[in-house]
């Protein structure tokens, strides 16, 4: 995508920009923002098998990859040596599993495993570009994917899609990443952004060979803080290693591995959340 460097507010193409990015958003019904306070509490792996499940159910999803600094989407979905293509309509996403995937990363040049280092400016523009450029097509759901906190990228999004739907978000039950998604619960609320449903991650773990259950980062604060802050509680999702497996392989694991304990608990989220927003 070629860079632009005028601001908004003087830019004499800005009513044409913003015409461009609505008519881009029209064509879609529903936008997820998938959100967390903290890194490191599987949000990404989230994204991509609420997606595939959307997907696996019918539906017509894209997912875009907003987390700049750490895009690992295109890991996850066996994507890392596709580059996208641009035609007269824009952007042409990568297509995996009946889903539509734009990541930064799919549109570099250069080694994937290079830094991207951006100040934020520079990251709400790309953003913008990204809304308004990718060709989508008739989407039933766009799931946005985003790095953690409430910085630039998460800010940007909600100034730029103020029609979306909610923002689900993603924690693991101990206090240190509960204290984070607070702060994510308050900055959804001050922005008017609607919560869908707290997604409570790595919550226990059997053991496959004697069957006994660890919660090994505690289990239930995800449920206590969706209550507390009166937002729906969307389910557990166990630790599995196959899940850490098919992330690293490409191999989205509720596609592969749908018998198995996460994979349901992945299934049953997703159909919370689906009448979570048809019911809004």
């Amino acid at each position: 995508m070629a860079e632009c460097n005028k601001k908004c507010s003087s830019c004499e193409s800005a009513g044409a920009c913003d015409l461009k990015l609505k008519k881009r958003l029209s064509s879609i019904k529903h936008k997820i923002m998938v959100l967390s306070g903290k890194g490191g509490v599987g949000k990404s792996s989230v994204s991509v098998n609420l997606a595939v499940s959307l997907a696996m159910n019918g539906m017509k999803v894209g997912l875009l990859d907003i987390d700049f600094h750490g895009p690992s989407v295109p890991t996850m979905l066996g994507l890392r040596k596709v580059t996208l293509n641009t035609d007269g309509g824009g952007v042409i996403p990568a297509e995996v599993h009946n889903l539509k995937v734009v990541s930064i990363s799919l549109m570099l040049e250069k080694d994937q495993d290079n830094a991207i280092i951006w100040r934020g400016p520079m990251k709400a523009g790309v953003l913008k570009q990204l809304l308004e450029n990718v060709n989508w097509g008739e989407l039933d759901y766009l799931i946005m994917d985003f790095p953690p906190g409430t910085g630039d990228e998460a800010l940007s999004a909600c100034q730029l899609v103020s029609d979306a739907d909610g923002g689900v978000i993603v924690t693991t039950p101990q206090e240190v990443s509960l204290s984070d998604c607070r702060r994510c619960i308050s900055f959804c609320r001050q922005l008017g952004l609607p919560v869908l449903g707290v997604l409570e991650n790595m919550s226990g773990f059997v053991c496959p060979n004697c069957g006994e259950v660890a919660d090994i980062f505690g289990c239930g604060g995800g449920e206590d803080m969706a209550k507390s802050y009166n937002v729906p509680f969307l389910g557990r999702i166990p630790l599995d290693p196959e899940l850490r497996a098919s992330c690293d392989s490409g191999h989205p694991f509720i596609y592969h591995s749908q018998h198995k304990p996460a994979a349901l608990a992945f299934a049953e989220a997703v159909n919370k959340l689906i009448a979570e927003i048809e019911s809004n």
